[in-house]
């Protein structure tokens, strides 16, 4: 079935209180909830759902508000769920008309919502938010004409890998699923195997790098006979070989890898889409997650530096070569044609569209650079802020959504709930303006004129 539109139907419950009338309807949020167009996002959203018989899933406008509230204020999907019970402000910007003690949604509603949607619908509430800048007047259409493109890396929820720790837990998973399935082992090496890691990380913490790799090899030799164990017993169950066929598969990559060899390793169980990124830091030479694209405009409109595009790019693409995919896409969801593009000097050698080809300018270029060009391109490093804004505030700065799916959708969350941060600050600011030139009750238009 299709969601039910969330709509005011103006009704009064005499044991029951409306939200509009318990809170402030100049608050921010009340405000922002006036201006998002809840029609647009109900036919964007609306297009995954088929009118089938079944039950009816929650409301469009319920979900979307959920999103935009858990990354505008860099909460987790449990936090959220006891934050919108207590809060009518949140029950009010959801689509509530009276305030609700029992939810009406589960934790895990957001999880199947979210897998549903995909980065492609979701991208809708990045583009509702640059238009409710554009209809407050936080931005004009033709901030979004000249914009800064960069890379950041959005790290995942996953703990620092090493050799020796990937291959003792890669044993662990497959005892404990034998064990699950009733599969007898002929050894197990759970006592032996722990004090083998043990050792290992006491002899590298000492630098007794020879004692370390002994110990290394005898993880490494004990995953190996689990592995063939577990071969041998299931080999004549088709069942049990669909159950094992994974971890065992990851287990013989991690086991077969080394520091220095080529091509695509495993940096983790759970995740093993998890890529490892250097982007040159001293503090952090090697980021584990995937790489982002991430697009703001290059001067700052009124209500601050909005996010006009943000796409997770996994395989860890050359920044150049990322500009075919991400500037056809961001002239689709800002609508507008880009007129310039600042990049730093990491994109050098970039493929951008052949009408974009003479638009984009790295950091450093001397060719083709007037005055107002160069003082563009020293405009280039406003992005930094702004990604450390989504990094620490909207929930990029370590994602724990699943799959290569949950980093896309991360992305694109933590760019809509920044750029609702921004509106709210901007309504604000609005609501501020108009109570300070209102005048006060000892002002002199107030007072009765002399005769």
């Amino acid at each position: 079935m299709l969601p039910k539109e969330s709509k005011d139907g103006g009704q009064r419950d005499l044991f029951r209180a409306r939200l509009d009338q318990i809170v402030d309807m100049g608050h921010p949020l009340v405000r922002l909830h006036r201006t998002i167009d809840w029609g647009f996002l109900d036919k964007s959203f609306g297009a995954v759902y088929a009118d089938v018989p079944g039950r009816p899933p929650l409301p469009t406008r319920l979900m979307a508000g959920l999103a935009i509230l858990k990354h505008m204020h860099n909460l987790s999907d449990e936090a959220l769920c006891d934050r919108w019970l207590e809060n009518p402000y949140f029950q009010l910007f959801c689509g509530e008309e009276f305030f609700a003690h029992k939810s009406p949604f589960d934790r895990s509603s957001l999880t199947r919502w979210r897998q549903r949607m995909g980065e492609e619908k979701l991208a809708a509430l990045v583009q509702e938010s640059l238009s409710v800048a554009t209809r407050t007047g936080a931005a004009k259409p033709s901030d979004f004409a000249k914009v800064i493109v960069d890379t950041t890396v959005q790290e995942k929820a996953v703990a620092f890998p090493t050799d020796a720790k990937l291959m003792h837990r890669a044993r662990e998973r497959l005892v404990r699923l034998a064990k699950t399935h009733g599969v007898a082992l002929r050894q197990s090496y759970e006592r032996i195997g722990k004090h083998a890691l043990i050792a290992y990380q006491r002899y590298a913490h000492a630098k007794q790098f020879k004692r370390a790799g002994r110990a290394l090899r005898k993880i490494r030799t004990f995953l190996g006979r689990v592995e063939r164990d577990v071969a041998r017993r299931i080999k004549d169950n088709e069942a049990l070989c669909d159950v094992f066929r994974r971890p065992l598969y990851l287990a013989e990559r991690v086991r077969e890898q080394r520091q220095k060899s080529r091509g695509k390793k495993v940096y983790s169980l759970h995740a093993p889409e998890v890529e490892c990124i250097g982007k040159g830091k001293a503090h952090r030479p090697y980021e584990f997650g995937v790489k982002v694209s991430v697009a703001t405009t290059l001067f700052r409109s009124k209500g601050g530096q909005f996010v006009a595009h943000v796409k997770a790019l996994p395989g860890n693409p050359y920044d150049g070569h990322t500009l075919a995919v991400v500037l056809p896409e961001m002239e689709k969801q800002i609508g507008a044609t880009i007129a310039r593009v600042v990049a730093d000097r990491g994109y050098r050698g970039h493929n951008a569209p052949e009408e974009h080809k003479f638009s984009v300018f790295i950091a450093g270029q001397k060719r083709r650079v007037t005055e107002a060009i160069k003082r563009e391109l020293r405009r280039r490093s406003a992005v930094e802020p702004v990604i450390g804004h989504l990094k620490s505030e909207h929930r990029m700065g370590r994602n724990f959504l699943a799959q290569a799916q949950g980093d896309a959708i991360n992305a694109v969350l933590a760019a809509a709930g920044y750029n609702f941060r921004r509106l709210l600050a901007w309504l604000a600011f609005l609501c501020a303006l108009i109570l300070a030139a209102r005048p006060g009750p000892g002002s002199s238009q107030n007072q009765p004129a002399n005769a």
